[in-house]
């Protein structure tokens, strides 16, 4: 059904071939899914004719093993792969002048290997805005693998608290989160590097874990998320090790309010920009607004960040089946940080959240 509103918009817009590059739309279009590396891997589709997927030769047998029922061409290490696509849309059509590609992932130089082999095309087409909007709607199919991708982020956030100790650095938790989630849930791939941050490390919301030592009365952040049948889940929670101080305490607590009022303002025909002002204007008012430095939220699904963006400036309007994070933060350098997030899908009652781990402060006894 995906790969005929592909179709369908190629005809729509005058446009002949699309060249997907970007592996996680290809494992959207196809149900195949492959990490390419260096190698070329690309499904190509047509307005008018059978599309196919064109990767690795080492790869051609598991895609055709995959999901994916259309054709499958392969090329050798030794064999230049733009060669063997032009032969074979030569081969599908004749109609080849104009091309659709992914400008959001396309390569300049693979862009410029293609073009070699059509020299007299147009490539000026982009089909990533179409294929954005399409992904913005999740199927329930979708949503029960985002909601399963959840519960595994629950199940990590507890191995994380339970890591937590005097001296243990946040690198020893995050690799005690990874390993767990691989021996009991069979989590393979994290979505992204698991994060822990201990202190006035997590004022720097993207600096991941260091083998800086836990210490008591630290607040510890952590955020983190697990590929779950092919979709992601992304979530954060704050704890504190030992007594939390009075600031501590009161940054934690503003940012759980935002993020509890975003959440309960979500419903279908607010826009994004209203909501991620429902927020900051709670965080602003409280007199922490310069450390909330960056975007209400974003999109989920095959990938961890995705379209639509929940953020000032953006005046789409939500509905029904859109997934996306609410995720505010509060971070003030050489002191502490705070983020409490979960993802959730719009609708037509409210926001359904993926994640359930309890929002109120976690307060670990110190452990020596």
């Amino acid at each position: 059904m995906n790969l005929e509103k592909l179709q369908a918009w190629l005809g729509k817009n005058n446009q002949d071939i699309a060249y997907i590059s970007d592996p996680i739309t290809i494992a959207y279009f196809t149900g195949y899914e492959m990490e390419p590396h260096e190698r070329i891997f690309s499904l190509v589709a047509f307005k008018d004719a059978e599309p196919f997927v064109f990767t690795p030769a080492l790869n051609v047998e598991e895609a055709k093993a995959s999901e994916w029922n259309g054709d499958v061409f392969g090329y050798l290490d030794s064999e230049n792969p733009w060669e063997i696509i032009a032969d074979k849309v030569k081969q599908r059509t004749n109609e080849f002048q104009n091309w659709a590609i992914e400008k959001n992932n396309l390569s300049v130089a693979h862009y410029q290997s293609l073009h070699e082999q059509f020299p007299n095309a147009d490539f000026n087409g982009n089909v990533s805005p179409f294929i954005e909007r399409i992904r913005l709607y999740k199927t329930p199919e979708e949503i029960k693998k985002l909601k399963g991708a959840g519960a595994e982020a629950d199940f990590a956030f507890q191995i994380g608290f339970n890591a937590i100790k005097t001296g243990v650095t946040e690198r020893s938790i995050a690799g005690q989160i990874d390993y767990q989630l691989k021996v009991q849930k069979g989590v393979m791939h994290e979505s992204f590097e698991t994060i822990v941050q201990a202190g006035a490390n997590a004022a720097n919301p993207h600096l991941g874990p260091t083998m800086n030592k836990i210490k008591p009365n630290e607040l510890v952040l952590f955020d983190l998320g697990t590929m779950h049948e092919g979709y992601a889940s992304d979530s954060s929670r704050t704890v504190a090790y030992g007594t939390p101080s009075d600031k501590q305490r009161e940054i934690y607590e503003i940012d759980r309010e935002a993020q509890q009022a975003a959440i309960d303002a979500v419903k279908p025909g607010i826009t994004a920009e209203e909501l991620d002002s429902v927020a900051r204007d709670i965080i602003t008012k409280a007199g922490y607004g310069e450390y909330f430095i960056h975007r209400l939220g974003h999109g989920i699904g095959k990938d961890v960040h995705e379209f639509p963006s929940i953020v000032q400036g953006n005046d789409l309007v939500l509905e029904e089946g859109m997934c996306f994070s609410i995720e505010p933060g509060i971070y003030i350098p050489g002191f502490a940080g705070v983020r409490i997030e979960d993802c959730g899908v719009v609708t037509k009652d409210g926001f359904d959240l993926f994640t359930h781990t309890d929002k109120d402060l976690k307060i670990i006894p110190v452990n020596e």
